[in-house]
């Protein structure tokens, strides 16, 4: 199965980078903006993270920043200034203009450890190497792909080892047969570009938490897998492991989805509900239901 899934890939980064501060000032205004508001809003975002991941766009250049509203909308950029507190002053500065220039209805004041609004986004972030992932999942990089058995599924041979979205295409063939109805195609890009986001598909990698491997799994999630200590970053086990999350995270949300979304047509629910088990799967059931 040939996946595609570089929009997935800009999605999940979106979600995984976006905006971590202090102050709730900016979540207030995604909180004030109405629902239909909001249509459109995840394509734009895709459109602005693709820029800035792939260097194109008005991100050709890294010094740069890119302006955008609640609805990812981009608004205008901005080249950067020689130091960081020179950039955050014309920051501001913009963002008042744009203010000031009817293009939003608030504005908010940034600072180096706090968010403001309209948002903006740095062109530069050089420790996301999306093209050498994508390699890396794709079997192009040398010695990315992989062979072996585990728990009774055989992947490719010493041989004729196969690709990481070979892989997780098997195992998600072999777990979902687990569910009355079989995970589909768009939970398993995202899956897939969940795989680069942690990890850059690398194998041996730790964070500052202690989760580990590909899919960046604690220890007592691969415990709870059946997994041994020795075989924590195999991986076959750690693809497995975080299917079968993904296998029993879909079963739980299903009556829940469809209590709240069922009235929703069939190509909706679909794609909200991808997107809720990615979201559960990060943050649990219990947060999803709130």
């Amino acid at each position: 199965m040939r996946l595609k899934y570089p929009l997935a890939i800009f999605f999940l980064l979106w979600c995984a980078i976006t905006i971590a501060a202090p102050t709730s000032d900016w979540k207030k205004i995604i909180r004030d903006t109405p629902y239909s508001f909001s249509k459109g809003a995840s394509k734009n975002l895709a459109e602005l993270r693709r820029w800035v991941l792939l260097s194109n766009g008005y991100c050709e250049l890294p010094d740069r920043h890119v302006f955008f509203d609640q609805r990812g909308q981009f608004l205008t950029w901005m080249d950067n200034e020689e130091s960081g507190i020179a950039t955050q002053e014309k920051l501001n500065k913009i963002r008042l203009q744009l203010h000031q220039n009817k293009k939003v209805n608030r504005w908010i004041e940034g600072s180096m450890s706090t968010i403001g609004y309209p948002f903006a986004l740095s062109c530069d972030q050089p420790w996301v190497d999306i093209r050498a992932a994508i390699d890396r999942v794709k079997g192009i990089a040398p010695d990315s792909k992989v062979w072996g058995t585990w728990d009774g599924v055989k992947a490719g041979t010493e041989s004729s080892p196969i690709s990481l979205e070979a892989l997780v295409g098997l195992m998600f063939q072999h777990r979902s047969s687990q569910l009355v109805k079989p995970i589909d195609t768009l939970s398993l890009r995202l899956f897939v570009a969940q795989l680069i986001i942690e990890s850059g598909a690398k194998k041996h990698v730790r964070s500052s938490d202690n989760a580990l491997g590909m899919l960046q799994l604690k220890p007592e999630v691969l415990n709870d897998c059946g997994i041994e200590k020795r075989f924590y970053q195999h991986r076959m086990a750690q693809v497995d492991c975080a299917v079968r999350l993904y296998v029993m995270i879909s079963r739980n949300l299903q009556p829940v989805f469809s209590s709240v979304f069922g009235h929703l047509e069939k190509t909706k629910q679909q794609a909200l509900f991808d997107i809720l088990l990615v979201q559960s799967y990060h943050s649990g059931i219990g947060a999803m239901t709130k």
